[in-house]
């Protein structure tokens, strides 16, 4: 086809519809393309007859210099397989075998050569340059190969988020260095900063036991990992194992770690490829440090761009996980101090064995809405409540709190329960407590040595008495929750004989989905009469053994048992399990010390002295250097007393050889003279445990003076 734009000079076109272009047309076409063309005759050889402008400049030659080549012949062209060449001209088909090229400079170019038959003996051949072909097929595996790392590194990427995302699993950042190591590095590792490095396995706040590299401050020259950690050095630094680095900084610090943990990896240690420490940002500031052991010696500049971006991506997702985490923890604690501030305390009342107990049932909390308050309100009189908030969040704590502070102050002049619920009442009506809640209230009075307790309930579970083998339920005066009583409350009154027992507790304790509440009541009846224990802590342990092992609420437990004047704990069986919460305070370590007496009689356990005095040491160090309420716990275990007692402070005790210039510090050597001893991280902060070892000491006369 004419281009219909040709010039009108062209007078050898024939522009009649049947006419097609001229031959002097149709050469000055083929000489135009920039194709690299040639005409050729196949009668004897292959030679050349003519070649276009683009083939002469393709090839390096002068016009002309190609006619008359013989390419089956001559050296500048080299086919590699002339037989079958020759086969496909005599078939008469087009064809397109491969060959090479010299050019005039020397140069050797593959070329596709495209042969199709004109007339008889004559052929037309199109050269396609494979370098360009190659050259974009370079360009396009190249590009795949790119576009496949990036998917790679995305899904790298969020691989890791799933794991940050799994906040309580101990071994999170051990998890990631390890995905990072079978995918873009030799070797990976964290370190998380507060306050001083340590190596890091999980997301946990909390520094580990082992004493972590405080921080320091040095030139920044002298200490590019301290520069990362304070935000004076950005991008990754390339971490030098051999260099005096200065004596204290945290470079030193990590390079001595660095050192050990390389030295089984691709000679990270003894030479090879450099270590590179990228920081680990927070929110505000640097929270830890990822460091990675390239698998090519190249340093920072070796990394392609799918791998910084995977490094990057990932130190930026574990600082901000560790950044929320340590932000829950702290909000966590804030709360949990608050909350234990308003736990009860284990009271201690004259003339009467009481136990107490009680557990939060959300996980997350270290209250509820259940309470417990035992007050000796005067030599011969005590105060004793259980009362149930509705909820297991701060808010009902909240509430619980409040209460609690309206009926101790109802209950410090109070002789009769009714009048004391009553006051409560008034009190509740006018404070908006945002929660409903029960109550029971009870004051019992010794006179002339016999006990009479006074039952008054607002909405609660009745009062269980346990008398000589026998367990039955309060019932008596009931009445509307807390703060409906205009009517005015009346109160129930119960002689005690010696040993009784009374079972103060809320619906936790029998409560369950796949039973009623009537039926849970029957239940405790039954268990409270088969009870073999005969103190009141012994009493309390039977109960919870059998009925709250699994519970689905708040509990909250006080027992109170009269002595008996023929009382011989030696003969009474019980369970080998005591436990007590106690205020953090210095009258805490004599009820310890009374506790652990009582319990060794009952239990009929030697050296009783020996684990008073170790009870009685432990315990002072949770109130001297601890916080929050302090757990005691007795185990009996039949090689010896075990001893545990928590508290909020989780730094461990340590052996002294006392303080200089002050009284004390020798505690825990006096337990270890006493005991084995050791300690154990815990939720609210530590245990420590110690089991008594039969006849550590001599009893005091046992060498007859």
């Amino acid at each position: 086809m004419v281009n219909s734009h040709a010039r009108s000079d062209v007078s050898s076109v024939d522009r009649t519809p049947s006419a097609g272009p001229s031959t002097a047309l149709l050469a000055r076409a083929l000489d135009a393309s920039p194709v690299p063309t040639a005409v050729l005759d196949a009668g004897a050889g292959l030679r050349v007859v003519w070649s276009n402008a683009a083939l002469d400049a393709a090839t390096g030659y002068r016009p002309g210099d190609l006619v008359g080549v013989d390419v089956l012949a001559d050296p500048r062209v080299r086919v590699p397989d002339p037989a079958t060449l020759r086969d496909a001209l005599r078939g008469g088909a087009a064809f397109s075998p491969r060959v090479v090229l010299r050019r005039a400079d020397g140069a050797h170019v593959p070329c596709e050569a495209h042969l199709a038959p004109v007339d008889g003996t004559t052929w037309v051949v199109a050269l396609e340059d494979l370098r360009a072909l190659r050259s974009e097929r370079a360009e396009h595996v190249a590009r795949v190969a790119a576009e496949q790392r990036e998917r790679r590194a995305l899904a790298l990427v969020s691989r890791v988020s799933d794991l940050v995302m799994d906040v309580d699993e101990p071994h999170a950042l051990r998890e990631i260095a390890a995905l990072l190591a079978g995918e873009v590095v030799a070797w990976a590792g964290f370190y998380l900063d507060d306050r001083g490095l340590w190596a890091a396995d999980g997301l946990d706040p909390r520094r580990p036991s082992v004493r972590p590299r405080p921080a320091s401050v040095h030139a920044p020259g002298t200490d590019p990992v301290g520069g990362l950690l304070a935000g004076r050095v950005t991008g990754p630094v390339e971490l030098d194992l051999g260099a005096p680095w200065a004596a204290g900084s945290s470079t030193a610090w990590l390079v001595d770690q660095l050192v050990d943990r390389l030295a089984g990896v691709g000679g990270g240690a003894a030479g090879g490829a450099a270590p590179l420490v990228i920081a680990v940002p927070g929110r505000r500031r640097t929270v830890g440090l990822l460091v990675v052991l390239p698998r090519d010696d190249g340093g920072v500049a070796g990394l392609d761009a799918p791998t910084r971006t995977v490094l990057e991506l990932t130190a930026r997702r574990v600082g901000l996980s560790v950044d929320n985490v340590r932000l829950y923890d702290r909000e966590h604690r804030l709360a949990e101090t608050l909350q234990r501030s308003m736990l009860p305390e284990q009271g201690e009342v004259d003339g009467l064995d009481v136990w107490t107990y009680y557990s939060p049932n959300a996980d997350d909390a270290q209250v509820g809405g259940d309470w417990y308050d035992v007050l000796q309100l005067g030599p011969d009189t005590a105060g004793v409540v259980v009362g149930d908030v509705v909820g297991h969040d701060v808010e009902a704590a909240a509430a619980m709190g409040q209460l609690r502070s309206v009926v101790r102050s109802s209950l410090v002049d109070a002789t009769d329960a009714g009048r004391a619920l009553d006051r409560v009442d008034h009190l509740v009506a006018g404070m908006r407590v945002p929660r409903p809640a029960s109550m029971v209230l009870s004051v019992l009075e010794r006179t002339a040595g016999a006990w009479r307790a006074g039952l008054a309930r607002a909405g609660h579970l009745p009062v269980l008495l346990v008398r000589e083998g026998q367990a039955s339920l309060l019932q008596g005066t009931g009445g509307p929750l807390v703060g409906f009583g205009g009517a005015g409350r009346s109160a129930d009154v119960v002689d005690l004989l010696p040993g009784d027992v009374l079972v103060y507790y809320t619906d936790g304790l029998v409560e369950r989905r796949d039973r009623s509440l009537r039926d849970g009541l029957a239940v405790l009846v039954g268990v409270a009469a088969q009870v073999t224990a005969r103190d009141a802590a012994g009493i309390g342990e039977e109960l919870l053994a059998r009925l709250a092992d699994h519970p689905e609420d708040d509990v909250a437990v006080v027992v109170v048992r009269v002595p008996h004047d023929h009382d011989d704990r030696r003969t009474w069986p019980s369970p080998r399990q005591r436990r007590w919460r106690l205020p953090s305070e210095p009258a805490s370590i004599a009820r310890a010390r009374h506790a652990v007496l009582r319990t060794c009689q009952a239990w009929d356990l030697p050296d009783a002295a020996n684990a008073e005095l170790v009870v009685s040491e432990l315990v002072a160090n949770a109130v001297l250097h601890g916080w929050g309420h302090v757990s005691l716990q007795l185990h009996d275990t039949g090689d010896g007393l075990r001893v545990e007692v928590e508290d909020a402070n989780p730094t461990p005790p340590v052996t002294t050889d006392g303080h200089p210039g002050r009284v004390g510090g020798f505690g825990m050597t006096i337990v270890e003279r006493l005991a084995d001893w050791g300690w154990r991280p815990s939720r609210a902060g530590k245990v420590v445990w110690a089991r008594v070892r039969p006849g550590a000491l001599p009893r005091p006369g046992a060498d007859g003076r």
